[in-house]
């Protein structure tokens, strides 16, 4: 039997956001989910690929080549801005509690012919561009806002097509990998020139560790935070990749630089069979599980911030139904159950096993109680791994009467109280029967 442990004494830094998402809440005519994110404290937005659902305001949404459509135009008109539709997608992410990642570039291009993902014309006009938008979403240049939107993201995935690629192949950086180290170091450069106070990085990246080596081997730029993504379906592989990423940014004396995971999911391949098995997984409870289990990493890993791909009603929203966003999906209870880890404040130590994933907190509650928390998930690839029953061990709990609550996410139960335990000593274990792909919530009060 697999022992599971908690020390509520030993305190191991701050809960940190392992539960934001791209994109925001959805309002279409008739529906909303915006009690959602707020009922789950989704502390971090995204805003990528935002232009790709309607609702959110199409290709008039965020992207540079929306809100700036004629690149020729003069970058320190306000006229030459076409505002009115972001200002609404970046205002009700606020009214959900969300807080914009803001990125500056474009969304994927899947088409035949290439649009905002061409290398800009001239690099500093295009600084200037970004250093205007985000003069007006925090300075309130253009009648615009102060809204104090701190983290602002140059582009997305240059290092996903090698350099010989042609220009219509390559579905983010049109341009090759030296284009992009100069323009990032232009943007990043003046934007930080012009906003000190303000969180400036990038590069989003997609996959390529060499790249990701090569980028910062060369850098002279400022770079607040490196953000990066990994698809995969072993929880094990992408903590692999938090450590990886961690040490490389270490290594060229980026000690200070946040890293931050901007896009994950689970996919088991990029083609055929694999690929139509990731989608259905995406929505159902392994998904979910795969999702509290890379939460429960990324908590315990040396990661800044952890940003699932995608809130966005999509074929990689887990969260929420496509055609209907108003209700969710299995994938959205571990955002919601890590929420009231992330309230109390203070992360403590666990110890997990192999199928196991666990992260624990401690704080005061909103009873205004001392309160532990403890999010752990079984999962295992393989979906006749086979149910299993497991020991997890409390200690340091507070002394006195306190009751120990069991809740359950399981393929039949959304987060379901199955058990509920009295309990006068500080140290305590419960054995827990779970299915396969299970996530229990256990709350100490």
């Amino acid at each position: 039997m697999k022992k599971l442990t908690v020390d509520f004494t030993k305190e191991n830094g701050r809960v940190k956001p392992m539960h934001a998402v791209n994109n925001g809440p959805a309002i279409s005519r008739t529906t909303t989910n915006l009690p959602y994110f707020r009922e789950a404290g989704i502390p971090y937005g995204r805003t990528h690929d935002t232009s790709y659902y309607s609702p959110y305001g199409s290709n008039f949404v965020i992207d540079i080549a929306g809100i700036f459509p004629n690149f020729d135009a003069d970058p320190y008109d306000e006229k030459s801005y076409d505002f009115p539709i972001t200002d609404k997608f970046i205002a009700t992410m606020f009214e959900g509690g969300v807080k914009p990642f803001y990125r500056l570039g474009n969304r994927i291009e899947h088409m035949v012919k290439k649009y905002g993902t061409l290398p800009p014309k001239d690099f500093k006009k295009w600084a200037v561009i970004c250093e205007h938008i985000i003069r007006h979403y925090n300075y309130g240049w253009a009648d615009g806002f102060h809204y104090d939107i701190e983290y602002w993201e140059i582009w997305n995935e240059p290092d996903l097509h090698p350099d010989d690629d042609p220009p219509e192949k390559k579905t983010t950086w049109g341009g090759t990998k030296l284009q992009f180290f100069e323009l990032y170091h232009i943007a990043a450069t003046h934007l930080k020139s012009c906003f000190p106070e303000l969180k400036i990085g990038g590069p989003a990246l997609a996959c390529n560790k060499q790249w990701a080596e090569d980028f910062l081997k060369q850098l002279k730029a400022p770079l607040d935070f490196f953000s990066w993504h990994v698809y995969s379906n072993d929880p094990k592989k992408v903590l692999s990749d938090m450590e990886f990423y961690r040490a490389l940014l270490d290594k060229y004396g980026y000690t200070k630089t946040e890293s931050i995971l901007n896009e994950w999911n689970y996919i088991r391949g990029w083609v055929d069979e694999p690929l139509i098995y990731s989608y259905h997984t995406i929505k159902n409870i392994k998904g979910a599980s795969f999702i509290a289990a890379v939460m429960a990493e990324g908590q315990n890993a040396p990661l800044d911030i952890l940003m699932y791909y995608d809130s966005r009603p999509s074929t990689f929203c887990g969260m929420f139904k496509t055609d209907i966003p108003c209700e969710t999906l299995k994938g959205y209870y571990p955002f919601l159950m890590f929420n009231h880890l992330y309230r109390l404040g203070t992360a403590v130590e666990t110890g997990a096993d192999d199928d196991f994933y666990l992260c624990a907190a401690k704080g005061v509650g909103d009873d205004g109680k001392e309160t532990g928390e403890v999010m752990l998930s079984y999962f295992n690839d393989d979906d006749d791994h086979g149910d299993t029953t497991v020991e997890l061990a409390l200690s340091g709990m507070k002394e006195g009467k306190k009751e120990v609550e069991f809740r359950i996410l399981d393929g039949k139960r959304d987060c379901v109280l199955f058990r509920k335990d009295t309990v006068a000593a500080t140290e305590y274990s419960a054995y827990l029967d779970l299915p396969l792909y299970a996530v229990v919530e256990v709350t100490v009060h």
